[in-house]
C-alpha cells in the first residue's frame, strides 16, 4: 500500500484517485490511522423516501402489492416477460 500524508497526496490527488480506481492499495495518513482510497458502489438506501416520499414499512408493503399484481397479470397473459430479442415486439 502507498501511504501518503493529506500534504504529499493533495497535490496529485487525480493520480492518486486514479491509481485506487485501478486497484491499487492507496492510503493517507489522518490522526494516527490509515485512512483506505478505494472505490465503491453507492446505493442510496433512502431512495423510496427522497423520490416517492415513502417510509421503510410502506416501500416493503408497495413491493409485496406491486409483486402480487404483477403476478396476477402475468397468469392473465397481460404482461409477458422481456427476454431482449426482437420478437418482444409483437
Amino acid at each position: 500500500m502507498k501511504t501518503l500524508t493529506i500534504t504529499e497526496g493533495r497535490g496529485r490527488l487525480g493520480y492518486w484517485l486514479k491509481k485506487a480506481a485501478q486497484g491499487e492499495d492507496v492510503g493517507f495518513m489522518f490522526e494516527g490511522k490509515i485512512v483506505a482510497l478505494r472505490p465503491v458502489e453507492v446505493v442510496s438506501t433512502d431512495y423510496a423516501l427522497q423520490e416517492y416520499g415513502l417510509r421503510p414499512d410502506e416501500m416493503a408493503a408497495a413491493e409485496k402489492r406491486i409483486g402480487a399484481e404483477l403476478k396476477t397479470a402475468r397468469k392473465r397473459g397481460e404482461i409477458t416477460q422481456f427476454t431482449g430479442g426482437k420478437n418482444d415486439f409483437r
